[in-house]
């Protein structure tokens, strides 16, 4: 009985120790496959490749006709819609940031990651199963030719078994490798997803500012023609004008008639766009108040250096954190290959009842090792391991096709902010030109100085100024908000997210009221 007992407890030390002393070779053994080396910043100045002009023109509008000028020292705010100065603007963020089902998605993903990724950890640690059973039976002696014999007995049985699967090659923690990866995937498509919904708003509700000035414009056209009809009538009265003068007066006023139902229909679908980004039905009509004139255009633009640009991009950094998984996968597939080493222990009790179950004769233990190592598989394991590679090398030409994406996306934004200025600039000038022809042709017309078809050329010369500068000052709009999402939103100086993760990419926790944003300090 004695020995029975120290029998038990040598077994126990024994097991313990066994998986104990495996467990530390694992942590100290080697991690086959390459380790994930960050791929280098780019060396690369500039996005042009000539110096980019500091500044850029101005106008003489009120509304969006300021010089901007760029800042390379300057940070960009989390919060840059704020620039634009707009109460109704930060209070459309607020609703899409608190409503749309998108963030909700992509947050719902980042859970289901993380949540993998601790499952995966899992694999590091030993399996402690549980079991226990208990039956009686009646046995009767004429199966074995004696009648009349029978006994009633019974076997209760409690173990407590342990399996484990030591890490000797890393390819275990290859895999909460490739899993921690992929969880850094998702909380960086969960601030793609924030970035997008952001500056989606506010690209849609500027054009829906625009078509509201644009219908303005043009409902101003149509009362100008439909005065200059009524002086071409009068004229025709008087013998001063011909019927075909008033004929194509008359066409003239309805085919501008016929340009407004178009831009009421586009104002509808982007009312409509922008009832989806807020996660709201067609039927509410947020954003209604929101003008061109209710907008201040940002005169001060924060410009980042390249090599901060793909710390900045949350899509470069979704494609780098796929790198990382693809070469941790390489591990796995490699650590496959090799021989898999599998410990198993088992201690516990068997008795013939639960009377007795505990006495010291009825302990029970057992520890053994396996080892498996594939001899032929037809070649499955070795070209699993070169379509890791393979991915590797698709992810690597991923990354840098998105890098170069990025450039281009502030190369372009860039451009087209130089652009913009020269174009409002010079539809500016256009239309006070315009405006100016078209009186003096209206009153010649009356005196009967000139002819109709001057004062027709006249007033489509107008028209077409008036939408073009019209155009033009709210592409100024949208195409700043375009540099801000292709410099990456300043997401690392965002105020909603939680403290303890503060400069990590993450969910949405609380959104505060924009008040008056002031660019900080690059480093601030």
């Amino acid at each position: 009985m004695k020995g029975s007992r120290l029998l038990s407890r040598a077994a126990r030390r024994a097991g313990i120790g066994a998986i104990a002393l495996t467990s530390l070779a694992a942590t100290a053994g080697c991690t086959v496959g390459p380790d994930f080396k960050r791929p280098d910043k780019p060396t690369v100045a500039g996005y042009t490749p000539e110096n980019l002009v500091p500044q850029t023109a101005s106008a003489p509008v009120p509304d969006g006709g300021a010089a901007q000028t760029f800042q390379p020292s300057e940070d960009i705010p989390g919060q840059w819609w704020g620039l634009f100065r707009s109460n109704e603007l930060n209070a459309l963020i607020t609703q899409a940031l608190k409503a749309n089902p998108d963030v909700d998605a992509a947050q719902a993903s980042l859970r289901q990651a993380n949540e993998t990724l601790y499952a995966t950890q899992g694999s590091l640690f030993p399996t402690f199963t549980g079991n226990g059973s208990a039956n009686n039976q009646r046995y009767s002696g004429a199966a074995q030719g004696s009648q009349g014999t029978t006994a009633v007995f019974g076997v209760t049985s409690a173990s407590l078994n342990v399996s484990y699967v030591p890490d000797l090659w890393g390819g275990t923690r290859r895999q909460v490798e490739a899993s921690a990866a992929a969880a850094e995937y998702q909380r960086w498509q969960l601030e793609a997803t924030y970035l997008t919904l952001t500056s989606n708003v506010v690209v849609t509700a500027i054009n829906m500012a625009s078509l509201r000035a644009q219908i303005a414009a043009t409902e101003a056209i149509i009362k100008l023609e439909t005065d200059a009809l009524n002086l071409v009538q009068t004229q025709f009265n008087l013998g001063g004008a011909a019927r075909t003068d008033v004929l194509q007066q008359q066409a003239t006023l309805t085919q501008t008639q016929a340009t407004l139902p178009p831009l009421q229909k586009q104002l509808a679908q982007q009312r409509n766009a922008l009832m989806r980004l807020l996660g709201l039905p067609p039927t509410d009509n947020a954003g209604q108040g929101l003008e061109l004139a209710s907008l201040k255009l940002p005169e001060q633009l924060p410009l980042s250096l390249p090599s901060q640009l793909v710390e900045q991009r949350p899509d470069v950094r979704s494609f780098e954190a796929q790198l990382h998984q693809a070469s941790a996968n390489i591990g796995v597939a490699i650590a496959n290959q090799l021989p898999q080493i599998t410990l198993t222990g088992q201690l516990g009790q068997t008795s013939g009842g639960f009377a007795n179950m505990f006495t010291p004769t009825t302990g029970i233990w057992t520890l053994g090792f396996s080892i498996a190592q594939t001899l032929l598989d037809g070649g499955k394991l070795e070209h699993t391991k070169l379509a890791a590679i393979a991915g590797f090398d698709k992810a690597a030409a991923q990354y840098r096709s998105t890098v170069l994406s990025a450039f281009q996306d502030v190369a372009n934004a860039l451009r087209a902010l130089q652009s913009d200025a020269d174009t409002l600039a010079a539809t500016v000038a256009a239309e006070q030109v315009a405006a100016q022809s078209l009186e003096l042709s209206r009153q010649q017309y009356q005196l009967g100085a000139t002819t109709y078809l001057q004062l027709l050329n006249a007033q489509q010369s107008y028209q077409t100024a008036l939408l073009n500068r019209v155009q033009a000052q709210a592409t100024r709009y949208s195409d700043t908000s375009a540099l801000f999402q292709a410099l990456g939103g300043g997401w690392w100086n965002r105020q909603d997210v939680d403290p303890k993760s503060k400069g990590q990419p993450g969910g949405i926790l609380n959104i505060p009221p924009v008040q008056e944003i002031k660019l900080p300090r690059a480093g601030h």
